[in-house]
């Protein structure tokens, strides 16, 4: 197997174990909380290290991602899960 080939099989496995991930816009994640009853959020805080803060959810299927300068202002029955770092494949 050649080089170029074992790149493309190594993406195409990431691609598989990562699912779908969708970057929307910070109104768009939360107006996806507001839609489920007792949202899980998964949030990597700005640091040394990190220029922005990161969001991570899941809704019908689907995992959604943001990231702001600033912390957003979660709702109230979100379920909060913190992470050092949270890497969204490219």
């Amino acid at each position: 197997m050649t080089n170029g080939a074992a790149a493309a099989v190594a993406i195409a496995n990431a691609i598989k174990a990562s699912g779908v991930v969708v970057k929307v816009e910070n109104k768009d994640f939360l107006s996806i909380l507001q839609r489920t009853q007792s949202p899980l959020v998964v949030v990597a805080g700005k640091s040394i290290w990190l220029s922005s803060h990161k969001y991570l959810t899941s809704y019908k299927g689907l995992a959604f991602y943001t990231k702001s300068r600033d912390p957003l202002h979660l709702p109230g029955d979100v379920e909060l899960v913190a992470c050092k770092t949270i890497f969204i494949p490219s």
